[in-house]
């Protein structure tokens, strides 16, 4: 089409630049993936997937042939070299038809931005980026789109070879060569040195683009300041002149104030490399072009793409005759950019920290002055997303002279600012959409009516446009905010960018170049309607940072370097739908990052958390009973005058001399853990969920679950529980460290918003249990593990005895020390922190497991009780005839043991009286009323009641610890020990012949010297006293099972006891008789624990007079041993 019959107004330039700058994007990200992954194959996929016929070592050398010959391959005269490519034709059509049709949509898309370019020229349109800025910011882009592209193109360093095979394949398949093949294949020759090549292409094109880069030089130069002249002009400051709080911000280029630097910075390092020559022309020019070499070192390609600005402008300008001066420019803006770009920017990022911090702290006050005042919240947004990818940018990818400038530990802050504006626009958008749809009708409307009205020479197409313009805005009311009417003006934007378009080339009846009001105007009104209809995509152009997800490895260092407030980014708005395959891979990341982050921050918290803990328990723990000794004996030595220890020992500081400070300054090392979790659970605490890729996390649940595996582990490590030597925590220790360490779980509560109470039911109710959800062990398994085969152990060898006076196991002189005090683990009060620990499931899991033990040692009994069935089954009925009576207990085996496994069998149900005790005692304190309710229960059951039922009754009243005539544990453990071979009558017969035997061996106990009982402990040293306790559980146990009478056989077994007993009265073997006295009195405890014998009845069988002498000889005895 000749120049002549071109018609400007029908060039739909707007149009094409609006597509074409969408299309040019589409197409970086196609050819960006094909470069990224692996170079060739499977854009977002694995490397590893590279078509064979790319690595197959068979057809290497056809390959590197296609490549050599590019373009021009024949076929004819090399089949032996491209023979082995036949069989792989039709794979390679398949395989490679993607990714050669991108190249030519890369070739069709180059051909159309060409076209728009000439098309651009003949209109001769007029370009100021403070005048018609959509059409110059569109310019401009596709000019950078279209380098951008064809740079990326030419970094694809398998292109020849993809385009090449593909070709290939397609002509021995349909006989010709692909109709787009010459011209692709000529295009990818031409673009080898892609800049260099365009240099040539642009000549034509200088003209406009230099109009439109100089068009800059009152923007780019105001935007580039250092930190210093920001300060001084209070840049963003909304405090600094309280007078104009409240008017609005304005400027003569509103969009041009919030344009992002980096865009710049590729107008015009890119435009004027094309439009070289104006470097030597124009002042202006070559000012622009030396402030931008100077504030980077290297620019954005695309994504983590990047052009290295000096190296290359460069090598293209000195093959250039006269451009020596150029060059040498170029040298002295790079040794400026390594030398100061650094530290001008992290002043920059200083800066823009304290700005925006200010500016979003007004507005959380005061959210009304988003109205007027939205300018700022934009330009500070955009300044601190400018300042972040260039040090993004600039810290992966250049040798830096000093590292510090390229390292931030303060970015988050940075970024969580942005966030907390982004934060009030979004939530206080309605407030700025009420503000501005005032100010589009009240005052805009009127200024632009009285612009058109003004206007010498108005043609009737652009009256139209203008009229419905002022319609537009005029008709916008209040009330449609109120409504909640959704606002769109982005049909009048389009008519402003046509506009801009119809009026901008050369011999428009109204030239914008002549009305630069108009046009300055109509850019605020294009704000204006934004800030009513666009803020979220106001929000994406001005604070995107979603290049973070191409700088992982970036992101998780800067992540590791500041733990203290959240790094958020969306990752969302960086895909494209021309590229759909990128998305699944670009959002695995993004989850995985989030993932990975939180994680992070939650690990962090919960060692803080630890470290507070483990200093609480360190205080705690010199609270306890055992550190005050010292003290005492101190003050007991200083009350008698007494000199110890040497002169220059220092005095013992005392609990809480921590706490006092003599002055303010003073910080402690708590002091300090307390304030880095405040400001790290502020981050976890900042937002309740966050939406990535349709996911949400909630970061509080992070934490929550780290707390819960920390809480169960320190719990199960603070029992210091070490297997080797059987050493363990007190329970009362333990507990004391168990209450520090929950009361700074509470106060966490005061940081985060999280339920602390579910963490603590969580974390104990599994310790209550013997393994936890993990299946490791808990307090209760080695507790249990601990008092079975430790402490029970060493009472059944000797090494302790249970003192009944003082209700507690007590260490006996020997001559192995035991590694542990026995009292210290199972007085009262140690028993009640056990309780506590444990709650009423643990305390069940102990009992069942004595039970388990008890119902071992009875297994054993019933044994030796068959072994002597004969001989026990004639004693059962001659008691009454002493002679028949002593020559059948000696034909008796296994004596000795009876007795002890009865006396181990006393013992263990003596320690689980006292846990039960313990249990019964915590539970009062606990839920008293139930426990009341509980043993009143137990006490009215009526005798009639059938046994299942209160057996029932009896299982719930020792859950509670309450004490029963029969122990519902020890039935279950026993009645599991049915034999199948042999009957019931005979279960029960052995049953009645174990209580025979135990009772006939009685008398052997006066024999032996520890049998002698002590009125001080009220038992005796070899624990014969838990007979008592042991004979009434197991004979209510099994005559329960066995639906025997109870009492018969304890009557029985009170006749064939004190009818044993009183034969040894008669005995004159002192060796035999050492201790008689001592053994009588286990008649009296039997029936004074039994709740089914009485003292009558024992009268009748075992005369009282004999009682009370054996008392009055045992604490006579003792008088005298003591003395």
């Amino acid at each position: 089409m000749s120049r002549g019959a071109l018609q400007p107004s029908q060039q739909k330039l707007a149009e094409k630049l609006t597509i074409l700058n969408d299309r040019g994007i589409g197409m970086l990200t196609r050819i960006y993936n094909i470069k990224k992954q692996g170079q060739v194959w499977k854009a977002c996929g694995d490397p590893k997937a590279k078509p064979s016929y790319l690595i197959d070592k068979n057809l290497e050398s056809a390959v590197k042939f296609i490549v050599r010959k590019f373009p021009a391959i024949e076929t004819r005269n090399n089949n032996q070299q491209l023979a082995q490519l036949q069989k792989e034709k039709s794979e390679i059509l398949k395989n490679l038809a993607l990714y050669y049709f991108t190249f030519v949509d890369v070739m069709e898309f180059k051909d159309h931005v060409c076209e728009l370019l000439n098309t651009i020229d003949a209109c001769q349109v007029f370009f100021d980026i403070t005048v018609n800025f959509d059409l110059t910011k569109n310019y401009l882009d596709l000019v950078v789109t279209y380098i951008t592209l064809m740079m990326l193109l030419s970094r694809i360093e398998e292109r020849k070879a993809i385009i090449g095979l593909y070709n290939y394949a397609h002509e021995m398949t349909h006989g010709s060569s692909d109709r787009e093949y010459p011209r692709l294949g000529q295009m990818i020759v031409d673009y080898e040195n892609p800049l260099k090549k365009m240099m040539e292409e642009f000549v034509p094109h200088g003209k406009s683009l230099q109009d439109a880069l100089v068009s800059l030089q009152m923007v780019y130069p105001r935007r580039n300041l250092s930190a210093d002249q920001w300060r001084n002009a209070q840049l963003l400051s909304l405090i600094s002149a309280p007078s104009t709080m409240l008017n609005p911000a304005q400027s003569d280029t509103m969009p041009c104030e919030y344009l992002s630097l980096d865009t710049m910075e590729k107008w015009i390092v890119f435009g004027f490399i094309l439009c070289h020559a104006a470097l030597n022309t124009d002042p202006a020019a070559l000012s622009l072009w030396k402030l931008a070499l100077q504030s980077s070192s290297c620019l954005c390609l695309f994504r983590d793409e990047v052009f290295h600005i000096h190296k290359a402008a460069e090598d293209l300008f000195v093959n250039i005759r006269g451009y020596n001066k150029r060059v040498n420019d170029i040298r002295e803006c790079k040794e400026s950019a390594l030398s100061h770009a650094g530290s001008m920017h992290r002043e920059r990022r200083k800066f823009l920290r304290s700005a925006l911090k200010e500016l979003a702290t007004v507005l959380a006050d005061q959210p009304g002055l988003l109205g007027p005042k939205a300018l700022f919240v934009f330009m500070a947004l955009s300044f601190a997303r400018d300042e972040i990818i260039w040090l993004l940018r600039h810290a992966d990818n250049i040798q830096k002279k000093s590292t510090d400038d390229f390292i931030d530990k303060h970015i988050a802050e940075l970024i969580f600012y942005m966030e907390e504006l982004r934060a009030h626009v979004r939530k206080y958008g309605p407030v700025m959409q009420r503000y501005y749809v005032q100010y589009l009708s009240g005052f805009d409307a009127v200024v632009l009516n009285e612009l058109v009205q003004n206007l010498s020479v108005c043609p009737e197409d652009e009256s139209i446009i203008m009229s419905s313009f002022v319609n537009t805005m005029t008709s916008l009311s209040v009330k449609q905010v109120e409504d909640g009417e959704v606002f769109d003006f982005r049909g009048m934007r389009l008519d402003w960018f046509r506009l801009q378009a119809y009026t901008s080339v050369s011999k428009a009846s109204l030239g914008l170049a002549d009305h630069r009001e108009l046009g300055k105007m109509m850019n605020t009104i294009i704000f204006h309607t934004k800030m009513a209809d666009s803020l979220v995509e106001m929000l994406v152009e001005t604070s995107d940072v979603s290049i973070f997800c191409f700088y992982s490895r970036a992101f998780e260092k800067m992540f590791q370097q500041c733990l203290e407030l959240p790094s958020q980014s969306r990752y969302m708005s960086c895909t494209h739908e021309l590229c759909p395959e990128e998305r699944h891979h670009i959002g695995d990341r993004s989850l995985s990052l989030c993932n990975m982050f939180l994680d992070e921050m939650a690990k962090q918290a919960r060692n803080l958390i630890t470290d507070i803990c483990t200093e609480q328990c360190t205080l705690s723990d010199q609270l306890l009973p055992k550190h005050c000794a010292k003290t005492i004996s101190q003050a007991v030595n200083k009350k008698s005058k007494k000199q110890t220890g040497k002169k220059g020992e220092p005095e013992r500081e005392k609990p809480g001399v921590e706490s006092m400070r003599k002055n303010r300054l003073l910080v402690t090392n708590l002091d300090k853990l307390h304030t880095a979790l405040s400001e790290l659970c502020f981050s976890i605490n900042y937002v309740p969920n966050m939406m990535v890729w349709e996911h949400t996390f909630t970061p509080r649940e992070y934490l929550t679950s780290h707390l819960e595996i920390r809480f169960t582990k320190s719990i199960v490590g603070m029992t210091m529980y070490n297997q080797a030597t059987q050493e363990i925590a007190k329970p009362s220790e333990l507990l004391t460290s168990v209450r520090a360490y929950m009361t700074v779980l509470q106060s966490i509560e005061n940081y985060v918003q999280i339920d602390i109470t579910r963490v603590f039911n969580n974390v104990l109710l599994q310790q209550t249990q013997h393994l936890d959800s993990h299946g490791e062990p808990t307090i209760t398994s080695l507790y249990t593990n601990w008092y079975l085969e430790t402490l029970l152990r060493q009472v059944s060898n000797g090494h302790i005895a249970y003192f009944p006076a003082m209700k507690a196991f007590v260490n006996l002189p020997t001559e192995n020390e035991l590694t542990f005090n026995a009292e210290e683990y199972s007085d009262i009060s140690e028993m009640r922190s056990l309780s506590e620990l444990l709650g009423p499931y643990g305390m069940k899991f102990l009992s069942e497991s004595l039970m388990w033990h008890i119902s071992s040692q009875v297994a054993e009994l019933k044994k030796l009780v068959v072994d002597n069935v004969e001989v026990l089954t004639q004693m059962r009925t001659s008691f009454d005839k002493p002679d028949h009576m002593a020559a059948l207990f000696k034909r008796l085996t296994s004596v000795d043991s009876v007795l002890k496994r009865m006396t181990i069998i006393g013992v263990i149900l003596s320690f689980r009286s006292l846990a039960q005790e313990a249990l019964r005692d915590v539970l009062s304190c606990h839920i008293p009323f139930l426990v009341s309710s509980v043993e009143d229960f137990k006490d009215h059951i009526p005798r009639e009641t059938d046994m299942k039922v209160a057996m029932n009754v009896y299982e719930l009243s020792s859950a509670a610890g309450l004490p029963c005539e029969i122990d519902p544990a020890l039935v279950v453990a026993l009645s599991s020990q049915k034999s199948e071979n042999i009957s019931p009558e005979e279960e029960y017969k052995i049953a009645c012949l174990l209580m025979v035997f135990v009772a006939v061996s009685m008398p052997t106990l006066a024999s032996n010297v520890m049998s002698q009982y002590s009125p001080a402990i009220e038992g005796h040293c070899n624990n014969i006293h838990c007979l008592a306790k042991a004979i009434n559980q197991i004979a209510a146990a099994l005559f329960t099972i066995h639906k025997g009478s109870i009492e018969d056989r304890l009557k029985e077994f009170l006749a064939l006891a004190s009818s044993s007993l009183l034969k040894i009265g008669q005995e004159t073997d002192k060796s035999t008789t050492r201790n008689r006295e001592s053994v009588y009195l286990l008649l009296d405890m039997i029936v004074q624990e039994s709740p089914f014998l009485t003292m009558d009845l024992l009268e009748s069988c075992f005369p009282y007079v004999l009682l009370r002498n054996a008392y009055h000889a045992v604490y006579k005895q003792s008088v005298s041993s003591s003395a």
